[in-house]
């Protein structure tokens, strides 16, 4: 016999080997995991609120983990700072879904972010749900169709804008609204858009509009030509940095009108910076944080990361229910599925009843939470919807 022949036999041998101990357990790999990915905003000026949500869902995934999993299956999480840049949350995106192989995404805490992830969710048919990204264009395309993977578990724009309007028109008895706003943001842009709709519409006047660019420091010169106007009210649709600052910059101008803001607005930090210049503001929010049946997961949450819980952890909270609830429904771990069973399922979070609709796949029926500023704290006025 050639020992061509014998070492043929020999390699033959050891792969049947290989087989057969692989085929009956030994040597097999880890358990299977699932794996959903985060992407959110670690570094830069929104990183209080990309913290807030990786840690809400480190949190929950290490309480599901210990409960069993989902599917029986452990859950993996993976996470990607997209350093509020909306080209780092496509590469983010591209690299979870390609590489990682995660069956849904979490995030991002911003709209622009948000919308830019839309193509590469389509190609890779995998569900995404928006924390706070709350221009209509984050599920919905410019022709009125739905976006088949983006979903969000947040109001829009519209309802937001057209809260506010009507809240500073109804309850408060405003007439004339100034506007200050971030000319670069779709979260701002969309927030103005509908503010002065309905303001308009109910019979108020915009009597003065302004401009800037995140990353703006110095805002008198659009505050003097507000001041001029002599509003009622300053809506300021945009981010608890510039609202810091520019409300600061306000008070000391001497305007004494009213600010109204958003989502945008709701932060430790915003209090720390500005607790003076905004005494007495309204914020539309998602729900309050003085709520009895919200203090559980705050206390949790403080007790574990040594921090305040803010408004984006809260919603990250629930995004993470409601998936969890669509992977139980689908039965499997696969994107697609998860995808359809986002619309079906219905779960009671700290933020409200989330379900999500077909046509739009946002959440159906949420009110708006106002919130008072007074004495450096966030003071629940009542839910308010659409008059």
């Amino acid at each position: 016999m050639s020992k061509k022949f014998l070492t043929l036999i020999s390699v033959v041998l050891i792969f049947t080997m290989i087989v057969t101990a692989c085929s009956s357990g030994t040597g097999t790999p880890k358990e299977e995991t699932i794996k959903i990915g985060w992407i959110g905003s670690l570094t830069g000026d929104q990183a209080v609120w990309g913290t807030c949500e990786s840690n809400t869902v480190k949190m929950l995934i290490e309480e599901v983990n210990a409960s069993g999993g989902i599917l029986g299956k452990q859950v993996e999480g993976i996470y990607y700072d997209t350093k509020g840049d909306a080209a780092e949350a496509v590469n983010a995106t591209k690299r979870l879904a390609s590489q990682d192989k995660v069956v849904a995404i979490i995030g991002p805490n911003a709209s622009g972010q948000a919308i830019a992830i839309s193509s590469v969710l389509e190609e890779y048919k995998v569900p995404d749900i928006s924390t706070v990204g709350t221009n209509p264009k984050v599920t919905v395309n410019d022709d009125g169709s739905v976006k088949e993977f983006n979903f969000r578990v947040c109001f829009i724009d519209p309802y937001q804008g057209a809260v506010a309007a009507g809240y500073a028109y109804d309850r408060l008895g405003l007439r004339n609204a100034a506007v200050l706003y971030d000319v670069a943001s779709d979260y701002s842009q969309g927030f103005t858009e509908f503010f002065e709709k309905t303001f308009i519409e109910k019979g108020g006047k915009i009597v003065a509009k302004e401009g800037f660019k995140e990353g703006d420091v110095e805002f008198k010169p659009q505050l003097s030509k507000i001041k001029d106007a002599n509003p009622d009210m300053i809506l300021m649709p945009y981010y608890y940095k510039e609202v810091a600052l520019s409300a600061n910059q306000a008070r000391e101008l001497g305007i004494d009108a009213v600010l109204i803001g958003g989502d945008g607005w709701p932060s430790e930090q915003l209090m720390t910076m500005a607790a003076d210049a905004i005494e007495g503001s309204y914020i539309v929010n998602h729900l309050d944080f003085n709520d009895p049946e919200v203090k559980p997961l705050q206390e949790k949450y403080t007790a574990k990361y040594n921090l305040p819980m803010e408004l984006n952890g809260y919603m990250a909270h629930d995004a993470f229910l409601l998936l969890k609830a669509a992977i139980e429904d689908a039965g499997v771990a696969d994107p697609v599925k998860i995808a359809e069973s986002l619309t079906k399922v219905t779960v009671q979070g700290v933020t409200g009843t989330i379900k999500l609709s077909p046509e739009d796949h946002n959440p159906i029926g949420k009110e708006a939470a106002i919130v008072r500023v007074e004495n450096a704290d966030y003071i629940f006025q009542e839910k308010y919807g659409l008059q």
